[in-house]
């Protein structure tokens, strides 16, 4: 007899069979703003999450900067690689909670579609530059990218994605910006968007602490002396390779080894202190769970603080570098030559932007034409429109480390 195929009401099954009674069912969605036939074969998060993968907007995150500007080395991460690690934490943490991994995997591949170029650097030019038009905030961006500016059907506008995924992109929105079809707000995200935040901020210590130590921005020595975190991996590290973290050698594949025990770390203490929550807590239902008085996905509190310790060091010694301080000054010039120019000549802009102009504004249309670029586009835009970069700031070599 030949086996059934794994179709989207087999999958349905399944999530009721195996997920916890807090997680979010896929037969439950509250669907979308334009009506859709469910598909076959797959759940309507596992729709949504294709839909994001196959979009303009994720494939330009390759060309977006995390930290350092795209130049500066291929071994660096950009927003796509940090999305891809950030979907993979989320999968781990979520199936181990017993929730929708499917959830968790969309939002973590979808959560920095709003991010300009030249990273949070790019965010506070185009925030400064639209400061009395309404302000530039990435996580509001997410959604005009998901629900407006992404062309997939000539029904309606934007992806046309789930309810539960797009409330989950969105964070510490304001009420007034908060959209009326995704009303009444929740106290929390839900369990899911939970993941991703924490899965979000465990990825980029892993991948900040390697970044930044292996471009000379920081040393070992620093970090054994003002992280507990750290000094807890290389400990952990040691026990297991006795002697290989005093042989000296290869520095590459040491950082690698010890920042790998710092991810480990988070998402173990992650995946327990939450167990214990949610076991203590017994929401009865996923809304339960968002309308719980504290945050059910969680650092206990050993972990928490020595992670706010680690952040407290990155911010100090890394994303204030001096380096990354002329970044951000570069980056905003180059934003605001841009704007300039295509505001006073939206001829510039592309054709479909130029009737986006004509129902959003001119200020707004050109700030999502310039959140959409890449770091290389948004150079080659400024030196065709204006002419030579602005100087002050001087890329780092390109990486050729093994």
């Amino acid at each position: 007899m030949q086996p059934a195929f794994f179709d989207r009401l087999a999958k349905e099954d399944r999530e009721r069979r195996d997920l916890a009674p807090w997680a979010r069912f896929s037969a439950d969605s509250e669907g979308r703003q334009e009506p859709e036939p469910l598909d076959t074969m797959r759940t309507v998060y596992e729709r949504d999450r294709d839909r994001i993968t196959h979009s303009t907007a994720f494939r330009r995150l390759m060309y977006k900067t995390q930290v350092f500007l795209n130049e500066e080395g291929d071994h660096n991460r950009t927003r796509l690689s940090h999305s891809l690690e950030v979907c993979q934490v989320a999968r781990s943490l979520g199936g181990a909670l017993r929730l929708n991994e499917a959830l968790c995997e969309t939002i973590g591949l979808a959560h920095d579609l709003g991010h300009p170029p030249f990273g949070h650097r790019g965010e506070m030019a185009l925030n400064s530059l639209m400061a009395d038009h309404g302000g530039f905030r990435h996580n509001a961006q997410v959604l005009r990218v998901a629900d407006l500016l992404e062309r997939r059907s000539p029904d309606y506008m934007g992806l046309n994605l789930t309810r539960e995924v797009r409330g989950g992109l969105l964070k510490h929105e304001a009420d007034r910006d908060w959209p009326e079809d995704l009303l009444p707000r929740h106290p929390r995200a839900c369990l899911e968007a939970q993941v991703v935040d924490l899965a979000d901020s465990s990825a980029y210590n892993k991948h900040d602490l390697e970044d930044g130590l292996l471009a000379g921005m920081f040393q070992e020595e620093d970090l054994r002396k003002d992280s507990a975190l750290w000094r807890r991996a290389e400990g952990l590290v040691s026990q297991r390779h006795p002697g290989f973290l005093t042989e000296g050698g290869d520095s590459k594949l040491r950082v690698s080894r010890v920042t790998n025990e710092v991810l480990g770390i988070c998402i173990s203490d992650l995946t327990e202190a939450s167990q214990r929550a949610l076991i203590e807590a017994q929401p009865s239902d996923a809304d339960a769970a968002q309308k719980h008085g504290s945050m059910l996905i969680r650092h206990g509190d050993e972990i928490a603080r020595e992670v706010a310790e680690l952040h407290s060091f990155l911010y100090e010694r890394f994303y204030r570098h001096e380096h990354l301080e002329r970044f951000l000054t570069f980056a905003h010039k180059v934003l605001e030559g841009l704007s300039g120019i295509l505001r006073k000549n939206p001829g510039e802009l592309p054709p479909w932007y130029q009737v986006w102009m004509q129902q959003e504004g001119l200020e707004r249309a050109v700030c999502d034409y310039m959140a959409g670029m890449t770091d290389r586009f948004a150079l080659r835009e400024y030196e065709r429109l204006i002419g030579p970069l602005p100087g002050g700031f001087t890329p780092l070599s390109p990486s050729t480390r093994a």
